[in-house]
């Protein structure tokens, strides 16, 4: 999971141009302005290429996408969900 979790925080600190340390795990990505809507796209993108996770319309859900800690859970029930 800590894997995941570098992988994603390092993605976005670059992506928002932010330091890394900056970037708390429970950080809210989108109200803190770290990215936006075209953000978001760019993140399904990079999620999809990385992890091989296909976000499907019902899943963009801001919950879903809010922080690290949920970015992180939604790609670990989305590898689950292919495992079962």
């Amino acid at each position: 999971m800590e894997n995941i979790k570098e992988l994603v925080r390092e993605y976005i600190s670059g992506a928002a141009l932010s330091n890394l340390g900056d970037i708390k795990d429970d950080t809210l990505i989108f109200e803190s302005g770290l990215l936006d809507s075209m953000g978001l796209l760019f993140l399904i993108e990079f999620l999809k290429d990385k992890f091989d996770v296909e976000v499907v319309d019902d899943e963009l859900n801001p919950s879903n996408f809010e922080s690290i800690n949920s970015i992180v859970d939604f790609i670990q029930n989305k590898v689950q969900s292919k495992i079962k």
